[in-house]
C-alpha cells in the first residue's frame, strides 16, 4: 500500500493541470469501459482493438496536453535575433500549427517572434525540433522504414493500420526521400573506422536493372526507347521491355578471415570435402541508380581506406566478368595506388562451363555433370588456359558447327580474356574467397525485393531515397543515422536560421 501512495498523489496533481484534464477523462473512459459487463462478454480480440484506438487517442491527448502545458510555460521575450541579423521585437503569442503524430494530429501552440518584411522566428519549434511540413519525427520514422520494406500503397495502409496517424502515398514519397538526405555525410563521419584486425578486407560489387520512367532513363537508354516500335498500345509484349532500366551500382565492403581450401573441397567430390566457412564481420552493403558505377566504386574503395588506412591487411576485389566494371576498378586502383587482388567470380564460370557441357552432352546426365566438374576442378587448380584449349580442340574434332560449338567459343574466350583474375589455385592457398555470394544476395535484397516489384515504375527521387534507407537498414546502422539525421534536420530547420548569440539564450 504504502508503494502506492506516490502514484495516487501523482495523479491527483494532474487532475489539477488544466492541459491534461481531456487526457484523464479518456482514461477515466478507458477504465469505466474495461470494467463494465458489456467488456466482459467481448472476445480478447475486439478489447485488443478498442484499446489500439482508445489507447491511441489517449496517448493523442497526453502528447497535447504536453504541448499545451509547454506552452503556457513560454515567456515572452524582448526580441529574437535571426540569422539576417534582424531582431524581430514583435512577439505575436499563441500561434497554432498542426502536428500529424503516430497517435494523431496535435496542435502545437508557441510564440512568434516578426519583423515587418522578414520571416518569422519560432523558438519553440526550435526546442521541440519541429520538422518544416506537418509530419512528426515518430511518424516520418515509421514512413521511412515500412516503404522501405513495401510499395508506398502498403506503407499507407500499414501507418494507418498500426498508428493512430495518416500519411497520404504522396507525401509518403516526398517523406522517404527527406528522411535519405543525410546517407552520403552520414558516412563521412565516419573517417576514422579503423579496424584492429589482420583479417581479409573484401570489396564486392555488381549491378542491377531497375525499371524506371522515361524521363529518368540515362539518355541513351531514354534514346533507344524513343526508337522502338510497339506492338500494342496498352502494355509492352514479349521483347520489347529492352530499355527500360537504368542501372544501379551495388557495393559492399566487410572482413572476413583467411579460409584456406583446396579445389577438390570447392567442387565437392565427397561429403568428406564439405567444410564450415568462417562468418563475415562488419559488412556494409549500399546501392545508388543515381550516382554513376564510378562514383559508387570510388566509395568502395573509400570504405575500404577508411577501415585499413595503411593497407597492412590483404585486399581483395571480388566481381563477375562485367567488362567496364573491371575497367573501373582497376581504374580506381591505380589512381589511389592501392594494391588489391581482383578475383572474377568461379560461379559465373561454372555458369559458363555448363552451358559449353551442352554442345557436348545431354541435359540432366551423369556424364554433362562430370564433365563439368572435371573441368572446373582443372581451373580451380590453375589450368584455365589449358581447359579452353581443351574444349576448343574437341569440338574441332568432333566436327560441331559453328552454332553448335558457338557456347564453347564463348567459354573459351571468357577464360582466356580474364585469365589474370582466375587464377584460383594460388587464391585458395592465401585463404581468400572466390564467390560474390554477398554482392549477389546484395542486389536481391536491396534491389529486387523492393524496386523489383512486378509492374513497379520508378522516379529517379525515389528510387535513390528507397536504395539509401534500405542500404542503412541493411548495414544495421538506422537508428545512428537518425540521431545523426535529426541533428542535421534540426541545424537545417532551425540553428541556421539564428544568430549566434541568439542560439545560446534559446537552448
Amino acid at each position: 500500500m504504502p508503494a502506492r501512495v506516490p502514484m495516487i498523489e501523482a495523479y491527483n496533481n494532474l487532475l489539477k493541470l488544466e492541459s491534461f484534464i481531456s487526457a484523464t477523462q479518456q482514461f477515466e473512459a478507458l477504465v469505466v469501459y474495461l470494467a463494465s459487463q458489456g467488456a466482459c462478454l467481448e472476445q480478447h480480440g475486439n478489447i485488443e482493438q478498442y484499446l489500439q484506438t482508445a489507447g491511441n487517442e489517449l496517448l493523442r491527448r497526453l502528447l497535447q496536453g504536453h504541448l499545451d502545458h509547454r506552452a503556457t510555460h513560454e515567456r515572452p521575450r524582448q526580441s529574437v535575433t535571426g540569422a539576417d541579423g534582424i531582431r524581430r521585437t514583435y512577439c505575436r503569442q499563441s500561434v497554432p500549427r498542426r502536428l500529424a503524430t503516430v497517435f494523431g494530429e496535435v496542435t502545437v501552440t508557441r510564440h512568434a517572434y516578426q519583423k515587418r518584411g522578414h520571416h518569422s522566428l519560432y523558438p519553440m519549434d526550435q526546442e521541440l525540433n519541429l520538422s518544416a511540413d506537418k509530419y512528426s519525427d515518430g511518424l516520418r520514422q515509421r514512413v521511412a522504414i515500412e516503404s522501405s520494406k513495401s510499395s508506398f500503397d502498403e506503407t499507407v495502409r500499414s501507418i494507418a493500420f498500426n498508428t493512430g496517424g495518416a500519411v497520404p502515398k504522396r507525401q509518403s514519397m516526398q517523406l522517404v526521400t527527406k528522411a535519405a538526405i543525410d546517407f552520403e555525410a552520414f558516412y563521412q563521419t565516419r573517417a576514422d573506422q579503423k579496424e584492429s584486425t589482420s583479417n581479409l578486407l573484401v570489396i564486392t560489387t555488381d549491378a542491377k536493372g531497375i525499371v524506371m520512367h522515361k524521363e529518368d532513363l540515362r539518355e541513351t537508354t531514354k534514346q533507344a526507347a524513343a526508337k522502338q516500335q510497339h506492338k500494342l498500345k496498352s502494355r509492352l509484349s514479349p521483347g520489347e521491355k529492352a530499355n527500360r532500366k537504368r542501372m544501379a551500382r551495388v557495393a559492399s565492403v566487410y572482413t572476413t578471415p583467411c579460409f584456406e581450401r583446396t579445389p577438390e573441397q570447392i567442387i565437392r567430390l565427397n561429403k568428406a570435402h564439405n567444410v564450415k566457412r568462417p562468418s563475415i564481420t562488419n559488412k556494409r552493403i549500399w546501392a545508388s541508380v543515381e550516382r554513376s558505377s564510378e562514383q559508387v566504386i570510388q566509395e568502395a574503395m573509400e570504405e575500404a581506406i577508411r577501415r585499413d588506412p595503411d593497407q597492412q591487411r590483404d585486399w581483395v576485389v571480388l566481381v563477375d566478368g562485367e567488362t567496364s566494371q573491371l575497367a573501373s576498378i582497376e581504374a580506381e586502383l591505380k589512381a589511389q595506388s592501392l594494391g588489391a587482388t581482383v578475383i572474377v567470380d568461379f560461379i559465373h564460370v561454372l555458369e559458363y562451363l555448363w552451358k559449353a557441357a551442352r554442345c557436348f552432352y545431354s541435359l540432366d546426365t551423369d556424364e554433362i555433370e562430370q564433365w563439368v566438374k572435371g573441368r572446373g576442378l582443372k581451373i580451380l587448380q590453375g589450368k584455365c588456359v589449358d581447359v579452353a584449349a581443351g574444349m576448343r580442340r574437341r569440338a574441332t574434332v568432333e566436327g560441331l558447327s559453328q552454332d553448335r560449338r558457338k557456347a564453347v567459343d564463348t567459354c573459351a574466350n571468357y577464360l582466356q580474356k580474364y585469365r589474370d583474375y582466375l587464377k584460383y589455385d594460388r587464391y585458395l592457398e592465401k585463404g581468400y574467397p572466390i564467390a560474390t555470394g554477398v554482392i549477389e544476395g546484395a542486389c536481391r535484397h536491396l534491389i529486387n525485393d523492393r524496386l523489383g516489384i512486378t509492374g513497379a515504375r520508378w522516379r529517379l527521387s525515389s528510387a535513390e531515397a528507397i536504395l539509401k534507407i534500405r542500404s542503412i537498414r541493411s548495414s544495421g546502422d538506422f537508428e545512428a543515422y537518425w540521431e545523426f539525421h535529426k541533428k542535421n534536420e534540426r541545424v537545417r530547420n532551425h540553428t541556421s536560421l539564428y544568430a549566434k548569440s541568439q542560439l545560446l539564450e534559446a537552448a
